[in-house]
C-alpha cells in the first residue's frame, strides 16, 4: 500500500516552510539590528547621512531615528524622544508586529495579519506629515522636534 500526498498539499507545504523561513529571518535580523544599535553609538561616530537632509537642509521624519533607537536601547527616553519622537510613538506597534513574527516562526502559523481602519492609516499620514513640517519650523514650542 503506497500512500501519495496530493500537489496541493505539497504545495501549501512549501508556502509553510517558506514563510516559517521568512518570518524567522525577518525576527532574526532584527534582533541582529537591535544587538547592533545597542553595541553601536551613532552620536560618537560617522553614521550614514540623511540623504534629504543632505539635499535640502531640512529634516525628514525619519531624521535622529538611529540616535533615538540607541538612545531606547540604552534606557534613555527622554533622549529619545529628543532625537525622534515619532519613531517612540510608532515603536510599540512596531515591536508588537515584530513579536507577532518571532511567534509565527517558532510555531509554524501564519503570522498575524495587521490591519489598521481607513481612519487610522489616515491619521497615520496626517501625524506623518505633521511631524515633517513642524519639526522643521523654529518658533519656540516646535523647535524640540527638531533632532
Amino acid at each position: 500500500m503506497s500512500t501519495s500526498i496530493s500537489p496541493s498539499v505539497l504545495a501549501r507545504r512549501a508556502v509553510r516552510v517558506t514563510d516559517r523561513a521568512r518570518n524567522g529571518a525577518l525576527f532574526v535580523g532584527g534582533l541582529a539590528f537591535a544587538v547592533a544599535i545597542h553595541v553601536w553609538d551613532p552620536t560618537a561616530t560617522a553614521g550614514p547621512t540623511c540623504p534629504f537632509l543632505a539635499i535640502t537642509g531640512r529634516y525628514c521624519p525619519g531624521c535622529g531615528t538611529l540616535r533615538c533607537l540607541h538612545a531606547l536601547a540604552h534606557g534613555h527616553l527622554g533622549a529619545a524622544i529628543d532625537h525622534n519622537a515619532l519613531t517612540v510613538s510608532l515603536l510599540p506597534l512596531i515591536v508588537a508586529a515584530w513579536i507577532s513574527v518571532g511567534v509565527a516562526a517558532v510555531r509554524a502559523h501564519p503570522a498575524r495579519e495587521w490591519r489598521l481602519p481607513t481612519w487610522a492609516g489616515w491619521a497615520l499620514v496626517v501625524a506623518f506629515v505633521s511631524f515633517w513640517v513642524l519639526r522643521n519650523l523654529s518658533p519656540a514650542p516646535f523647535a524640540w522636534l527638531a533632532p
